[in-house]
């Protein structure tokens, strides 16, 4: 089932989400986002997916890998918090979420109504546009709200006149 977006109602305001990860190309989707949403009044938020360990049977192992991913995250995250300041002079919300990305990912924007856009950026590399786009392309939609992409052949100053 998908939840209705309340980005109308009173006491509400329209978010944009964008996934914050290790590839090249996550700088641009934030670069866009930020400066979409500071041009519309609207909010940001910034995710980032960590995906579960198996070592279910070393607990320890499990525990030490679950916090070290837990402290990339946020360091991560403080780095496009700093760029969506930077970009668009807006402080996004921060979330931490642990599973595979798309279901993570679409448990986020579930979660909170207000999420009405996703902003991701395609890679250029020979392996194709990335996980997360190829899985809205190669599904017919893989989340349940729009996705812009952001062509990682843009230049700042190209985005810059975008949005």
């Amino acid at each position: 089932m998908v939840t209705k977006r309340q980005v109308r109602e009173e006491g509400h305001r329209r978010k944009f989400l964008a996934v914050v990860d290790s590839t090249p190309e996550c700088a641009k989707a934030i670069h866009y986002a930020a400066r979409r949403v500071a041009g519309i009044d609207a909010d940001l938020v910034l995710v980032y997916v960590i995906e579960p360990a198996d070592f279910q049977h070393w607990l320890g192992v499990e525990d030490v890998m679950r916090a070290e991913a837990t402290t990339e995250a946020e360091a991560a995250l403080a780095k496009a918090s700093q760029w969506a300041v930077e970009f668009g002079g807006i402080t996004p919300e921060t979330i931490v979420h642990e599973g595979t990305p798309t279901a993570a990912i679409e448990a986020v924007i579930e979660n909170d109504p207000d999420i009405a856009l996703m902003v991701l950026a395609a890679g250029d590399s020979n392996d194709g546009p990335g996980p997360l786009v190829s899985a809205i392309a190669g599904s017919g939609g893989a989340f349940s709200i729009p996705v812009t992409v952001v062509p990682t052949t843009l230049t700042d100053e190209d985005i810059d006149d975008l949005v």
